[in-house]
């Protein structure tokens, strides 16, 4: 049986910024840019009593704490920890893979040293990377993915969980659904109109009813339920695409300035598809745009104001498949502007993000598959009841 080790580094940007500017210590800090449209990346746990959080506005970051201390981030010196976390995990195993920055799974089910148990792994990982970094670290063990990076989350910070596998259907019976992967906010509503709650509840559910109301995920929901989850450490990752975005200070609304902006994003992501070496043939047009045309002038000034705010605008893209490998001006800003002209914009409905990306249609996906290669299916576990950990 395998033994799977998930990584996660306790408010890794915040504590790496604390670590370095001792004056930051038991601050409510933020890291992320200071501005109308900032939005948080990671949030110092003495913030987070206050309810800020990852993905948050920054202006409903301060509402929420005015004393908060806004830092700049520096993803060199979050770069740089990064790969001396990685190098402490390759004593180990090679099977490592690295979902950010600061997470990572492993499978040590053979390890370099021999050791018998992963959760001694875990923890001799954890301490060598408090005594080399200065930061902590929390761990989570189990035999697949899915439950290694639940436990890792158990007993945040600088936890170590382990989930065995004779107890891991009570484990997820009590989980509540919005901690199983892949249930994100909206599912989580949706399950809940349907009666389900907790991990007992998913697992009450017919794999038929649950595609039916959830589409393929609904077979990957039916496996969790039952602690099921094949998926592979996969040690290097096959780059599928290519994007960049920008999100701007101010709205835009005017045909000149979209297009101008537009051909600004459409220069960087030439630059990253050199450096990169990626060859494809799909662009992608991502926009964020506001709805503005309802009355919003009794709304007074306060943090519920701000959530309205921001869920006023919604997400669109749009996609076109070329014959020829888009890798010049001459290729993607025709394509660009052709999709930009499909979304119609305006001072009520202006634009806060540009996003373009190049990827691999599936067409090229497959053409490079191997004539045999298997199709990978979920498989039912036999749980045995071994000394494990």
């Amino acid at each position: 049986m395998r033994r799977i080790i998930h990584v996660d580094m306790d408010q890794f940007f915040a504590a790496v910024e604390q670590r370095d500017n001792p004056s930051l210590r038991g601050l409510p800090v933020a890291v992320g840019h200071d501005g109308p449209r900032g939005v948080v990346s990671t949030a110092s746990y003495e913030a987070r009593r206050y309810g800020v959080h990852s993905a948050q506005s920054i202006q409903m970051a301060k509402r929420l704490c005015p004393q908060l201390v806004i830092v700049h981030p520096r993803f060199e010196a979050y770069k740089e920890v990064s790969m001396q976390i990685r190098e402490i995990m390759h004593d180990y195993t090679d099977l490592i893979e690295p979902l950010s920055l600061d997470e990572a799974f492993l499978d040590v089910t053979e390890n370099k040293k021999g050791i018998t148990l992963a959760v001694d792994i875990a923890r001799e990982i954890k301490q060598r990377i408090l005594d080399t970094t200065q930061l902590t670290a929390s761990a989570g063990v189990s035999y697949c993915k899915f439950l290694a990076k639940i436990a890792s989350d158990w007993r945040k910070p600088n936890g170590l969980t382990v989930v065995h596998p004779d107890r891991a259907q009570e484990f997820i019976d009590h989980l509540h659904v919005n901690r199983i992967w892949g249930v994100g906010r909206k599912t989580a509503e949706h399950m809940h109109r349907m009666g389900i709650f907790t991990g007992y509840d998913l697992r009450m559910t017919s794999e038929q009813h649950l595609v039916s109301e959830f589409g393929k995920m609904g077979h990957v929901f039916y496996q969790f339920a039952r602690g099921i989850d094949e998926r592979p450490v996969v040690s290097q990752w096959e780059r599928k695409s290519v994007s960049c975005e920008q999100t701007f200070e101010e709205d835009i609304f005017k045909p000149s300035a979209a297009t101008i902006e537009l051909y600004h994003t459409v220069l960087e992501l030439l630059r990253r598809l050199e450096k990169s070496g990626f060859e494809g043939h799909t662009l992608t047009l991502k926009l964020k745009l506001g709805d503005f045309s309802r009355d919003d002038a009794s709304q007074q000034d306060t943090a519920a104001e701000v959530r309205r705010d921001f869920s006023s605008y919604r997400q669109i893209s749009r996609s076109i498949t070329a014959d020829r490998v888009l890798r010049s001006k001459e290729d993607i800003l025709p394509l660009a502007k052709q999709l930009l002209s499909q979304v119609p914009f305006d001072e009520q409905h202006p634009i806060r993000l540009i996003g373009l990306g190049v990827s691999r249609s599936a067409a090229d996906e497959q053409d490079d598959s191997p004539i045999d290669s298997p199709k990978q299916e979920w498989l039912e576990l036999e749980l045995q009841f071994e000394p494990w950990e």
